[in-house]
């Protein structure tokens, strides 16, 4: 696709990734001469992560822990979380879980010392400035926040709102795929088809640049040939690692190209019904991308390639193929096929795609345009 966009990435100063980096992150630290860390994280990790912190304590860096945040974000939780920490004598904001969490992290890191309000950030590129050091560290294959300028945080109103600044990536990123082999099935599954959506979201963009598509493909391609195993055999070290490093091509698709249509949509699934933000765009990817692929069906037979599809007589038999395949990995991963199944009344609908309309930074992305009829239609389709 041919866009007049100019290309522009802000990847993190530093990259470290590999089993066991979190000892590499922790010797830094110390190296770097850190007087005060918050670390943002989960209560599940705590134990996990408890030499990591003494290690820092022993060292003489005053180490505050914080595990408020188990589930996706609002403006409220937010706004406690600051109040604690205004005072707060620290350098580094490091974050360590899952995608709510590094979000969370990466605005606490921007807003401490800012003058800003959390309101004047809303949007794109209205953020400027970050005081602290920021250091991400997932623990999910999913999101992609850690190399991304993104965070996501549900309003007074139950809307989702996106803060986009290159001040929001971080300093340094420490991916230590061995943080996921804990995690559940179902978490391994719904993270890793949100990462492999990023992928192919991005490689179908209206906006698509040759440079990202790199990332993506390879992203789409590392996900769909070791998603399954991860799910189903999580201490298979290599599966897991293989899914890590394709969410981190998911990241990087996040700031220059962005996400579409499946975001768009899965928006109101998490702030009107609370379901976490990869099951939802798992519920939505087959039946967007049914609807998208008439519109490009170059790029999605491409994508079908890069599920480990083969190639069929006409693109837009390939571009089926891969939709086929998305649906084969969604059910064998164990995930919901659709919105019925997790008691969502087809009577949500209409108001579910009236609040899809209002995010249209991510809708005017998408490679075929979605009206509110349309909305409706795709609702329909995967309900």
């Amino acid at each position: 696709m041919l866009t007049s966009r100019v290309l522009k990435i802000n990847f993190p100063g530093q990259l470290v990734f590999g089993n066991g980096v979190l000892k590499q992150l922790e010797e830094d630290l110390v190296q770097m001469q850190c007087k005060g860390v918050i670390v943002m994280t989960i209560s599940p990790l705590e134990e996990q992560l408890a030499p990591f912190v003494q290690t820092l304590r022993n060292h003489a860096v005053q180490v505050i822990v914080d595990t408020s945040i188990v589930q996706e974000p609002t403006f409220a939780d937010f706004r406690q979380i600051m109040a604690r920490f205004q005072s707060a004598d620290v350098d580094t904001v490091i974050g360590i879980g899952g995608g709510s969490v590094l979000d969370v992290a990466k605005l606490v890191a921007a807003q401490l010392g800012n003058t800003q309000t959390l309101e004047e950030i809303v949007g794109n590129g209205l953020l400027k400035e970050r005081g602290k050091r920021l250091i991400c560290m997932p623990a999910t294959s999913g999101t992609g926040s850690e190399v991304s300028p993104n965070a996501i945080l549900v309003d007074d109103e139950g809307q989702k709102k996106g803060i986009i600044s290159p001040f929001l990536v971080p300093d340094m990123v420490y991916a230590d795929p061995l943080l996921t082999l804990s995690l559940p099935a179902s978490i391994t599954a719904a993270t890793g088809l949100d990462a492999l959506t990023h992928c192919l979201e991005a490689y179908t963009n209206k906006f698509s640049q040759p440079f990202i598509d790199m990332y993506a493909f390879e992203g789409m391609r590392l996900i769909a040939a070791n998603l399954e195993e991860a799910v189903n055999n999580g201490h298979n070290e290599e599966a897991r690692s293989r899914v890590a490093l394709g969410s981190i091509l998911g990241g990087f698709c996040l700031g220059p190209v962005n996400t579409a249509g499946v975001h768009a949509l899965s928006y109101p699934l998490g702030s009107s019904f609370h379901l976490p933000h990869g099951l939802s765009n798992a519920l939505l990817l087959p039946y967007v991308m049914e609807y998208n692929y008439s519109a490009s069906p170059k790029k999605y037979a491409e994508v079908a390639i890069a599920l480990g599809c083969k190639r069929e007589g006409t693109d837009e038999e390939t571009a089926q193929a891969g939709i086929t395949k998305i649906k084969e990995l969604i059910k064998a991963c164990g995930i919901p096929a659709r919105l019925r199944e997790l008691d969502i009344p087809r009577g949500a609908i209409r108001q579910m795609a009236a609040d899809a309309m209002k995010i249209t930074r991510l809708l005017v992305n998408n490679p075929r345009e979605i009206t509110l009829t349309d909305a409706i239609s795709i609702f329909n389709a995967a309900y």
